[in-house]
């Protein structure tokens, strides 16, 4: 049997074995690769911890090396740990008094000869988030390897540490893009005004993938300080800055606090306001559409309400993800689709809801949220279609909707 058939099988013994006894260098890292991906459940009365540990420890290849550490940092912060424990031949234990230790080894390990061991140690010192290890960690900055250099520019946002800005600061210029990207993004994470003002000065290259860099990582910051240049950048020349802007200023919405989100989010509508819609409202029509995280699509369904009108760019594809959003499994994200829908109107909104009433297949909670929608954005049509469904329904909660919306649209008719 092949490589591939153990994996789709989920075989570990086989692929334990295989690296135990094949001779090809190839097919032993492809093999400790595929373990290194199998979840945690696949893995179960297994040690495939130690055979990968032992794997680095005693080969002599360079590939079965690297792919055994990839594994390892792939399957996550313990198995890391037992490495290096090995490797510095203590026992770092697994309470927190042993967290000093674990940051030693880490730390030590920065300076292996093996470029995927420093990147597992920068790895787990951003795992550990210990400040005192921040010094080490700026040193790998400078390492030769730009793979280690951006794991460590990711370890040093991960510790958000306002002493880390300088040297990231310098990374900004790293002739790799994924060493420059990975800065910014940590500069984003530490999110003062040192940091703001170099992801700022970044808007000036002429390289828009410079520009998108910086634009990307604002996002991180979880407070306001980047909204008024996150709206410049939705003017830049490139569309690919553009979409990341939008991108990033939902990002910034989900990471603020709740107590800072209210003011924050009316300066980004007023903000949006007054720029052009058409490079707004598409980038978060596909946010909508593709994104699966509950935050970024509460934030996406309420901006879309603020932002896009009957007249804007697009009105159909926004009624479409809004009435499509109405059944999200959380009940918060379908609420602000209806708000939108409320705010936008028009008669699109009130046709599509009222095919949403109309269709008994419906859920009735996604049936009964557009029966209260309607109550904001219906007219005459929608009056008599209510006043219908008030008689001929069973459901309570459903006329009690059609009720409350009725009365809003002028009452029931004559009977």
């Amino acid at each position: 049997m092949s490589l591939f058939q153990f994996e789709r099988e989920g075989d570990v013994e086989k692929l334990l074995s295989v690296t135990r006894t094949s001779d090809n260098a190839e097919v032993k890292a492809r093999a400790a690769r595929i373990l290194g991906d199998f979840d945690e459940e696949t893995r179960e009365g297994h040690d495939v911890i130690g055979r990968l540990v032992k794997m680095v420890e005693e080969s002599e290849n360079k590939k079965v090396t690297a792919a055994s550490i990839d594994a390892l940092n792939e399957i996550g912060q313990p198995a890391i740990e037992e490495l290096i424990s090995e490797l510095a031949g203590i026992d770092l234990g697994d309470d927190q008094q042993a967290d000093w230790a674990k940051a030693k080894a880490f730390s030590k390990a920065l300076d292996a000869d093996i470029p995927e061991l420093r990147m597992a140690a920068a790895n787990a010192l951003g795992e550990l988030g210990k400040e005192d290890v921040l010094p080490q960690l700026l040193e790998t900055l400078d390492d030769p390897d730009p793979r280690v250099r951006a794991r460590a520019a990711r370890a040093a946002g991960r510790i958000e540490d306002a002493r880390a800005c300088d040297a990231l600061i310098e990374r900004l210029g790293d002739p790799k893009a994924a060493v420059r990207q990975e800065a910014a993004e940590a500069l984003g994470a530490i999110s003062n005004r040192q940091a703001l003002n170099a992801l700022l000065n970044m808007f000036d290259d002429d390289r828009a993938v410079i520009r998108r860099i910086a634009v990307g990582a604002m996002g991180n910051f979880g407070n306001a300080k980047p909204v008024d240049g996150l709206i410049e950048a939705l003017s830049d020349d490139n569309p690919s800055v553009r979409r990341t802007a939008v991108y990033s200023i939902i990002e910034l919405l989900s990471n603020v606090p709740t107590e800072q989100s209210h003011q924050i989010r009316e300066t980004v509508v007023e903000k949006l306001n007054e720029t052009d819609d058409k490079s707004v409202i598409v980038p978060l029509v596909d946010i909508l559409e593709e994104s699966t995280q509950s935050r970024q699509r509460r934030n996406t369904a309420w901006l879309l309400g603020r932002v896009a009108g009957e007249n804007s760019d697009g009105y159909v594809r926004v009624v479409d993800a809004l009435v499509e959003t109405l059944t999200d499994e959380d009940q918060m994200t379908s609420q602000f689709a209806a708000t939108s829908l409320a705010e936008i109107g028009g008669t699109e909104v009130e046709t599509r809801l009222l095919e949403i009433v109309d269709d008994t297949t419906n859920d009735d909670n996604v049936r009964a949220q557009a029966v209260f929608t309607l109550g904001k954005v219906g007219g005459d049509r929608s009056r008599k279609r209510l006043d219908r469904l008030i008689d001929k329904t069973d459901n309570e909660q459903m006329r009690k909707k059609a009720f409350s919306a009725i009365s809003k649209l002028g009452g029931r008719g004559i009977q």
